[in-house]
């Protein structure tokens, strides 16, 4: 009988110091819990070898990576989006205070030749803010959920010729003559017709601001391909150049939101087709594919 009692105690002091000890480990892991809501990034140790404490404190532990993960790519994106804003109200701000400038310029003229052409600056320069606004206007609606498309065949070249006729003004100045060639002139794609007319838009702009003389525009099978050389200090990252708000540091202030080629790729792709860009020598090619 006293063999039986002392067996007895001895069970009840390991499940006592087991209990004691599975209390204290918990209340350690509280601790560092509070610890790490007061903002600590330290990761939680047990202090108990019990498989169902060590689980816990794992699970945690990932929890705890994949909030701090959550919390890093947040402030990134908040960080992105202040220097984001920033740079597009510069931009903003460039074309609207040059318009203004020519604007009083205008005013003050009393040379009917030098005002008009200083209007005609004026002009130019709401033109540029005006782009840049749609350009944002299309970036929150196509960035939306609700968004949505009319699709149907689409006769390529005549909307092309479109929009290359609505920069007949831009070319001029330039002494550019467009060149395309179509193997088929009259391929058609799926598509939406307003949203092809702004990919086409955006490219043809594109290649004005930042090229250096030239664009050839061609159809290859179901690829339109969009080329125009481009000098060295504006040659882009072809890697990040369909992000948002991406510019080469060449490419400052030249009335461009750096949301085009971004509105192209988001475009193309809620289309189904997708567009890619390289550097061939001193060109810049750019490649959209759509589904015929």
């Amino acid at each position: 009988m006293a063999v039986v009692m002392a067996i007895l105690i001895c069970i009840c002091v390991l499940l006592a110091v087991q209990y004691i000890r599975g209390i204290l480990a918990v209340r350690s892991l509280h601790m560092q819990l509070e610890e790490i809501g007061r903002g600590s990034r330290m990761e939680l140790g047990a202090q108990s070898r019990q498989k169902d404490i060590l689980a816990l404190c794992r699970t945690l532990n990932q929890l705890s990576r994949l909030r701090l993960a959550k919390e890093i790519q947040y402030e990134k994106a908040e960080r992105q989006l202040k220097q984001n804003v920033t740079s597009l109200a510069h931009d903003i701000r460039t074309p609207l205070t040059g318009a203004s400038g020519y604007l009083q310029l205008a005013r003050e003229c009393q040379e009917r030749a030098k005002r008009e052409r200083y209007l005609a600056v004026a002009e130019e320069r709401l033109e540029e803010l005006k782009d840049m606004l749609e350009e944002l206007f299309l970036y929150t609606k196509i960035t939306s959920e609700e968004y949505e498309m009319n699709i149907c065949q689409i006769q390529a070249l005549p909307l092309l010729g479109d929009c290359l006729v609505g920069f007949y003004r831009q070319f001029e100045e330039k002494g550019i003559a467009p060149q395309v060639e179509f193997e088929e002139e009259g391929i058609r794609f799926l598509a939406d017709e307003a949203c092809l007319r702004r990919i086409f838009h955006n490219l043809i702009q594109n290649a004005l601001l930042h090229g250096q003389g030239g664009l050839w525009i061609r159809q290859e099978g179901s690829s339109l391909i969009f080329e125009n050389p481009v000098a060295e200090a504006d040659r882009p990252d072809t890697e990040q150049m369909f992000e948002r708000f991406y510019k080469a540091d060449s490419a400052r202030g030249k009335g461009s939101s750096g949301l085009g080629l971004f509105i192209v790729r988001e475009l193309t792709e809620k289309m189904g087709g997708s567009v890619r860009a390289r550097m061939l020598g001193g060109q810049l090619q750019i490649t959209v594919e759509l589904i015929c």
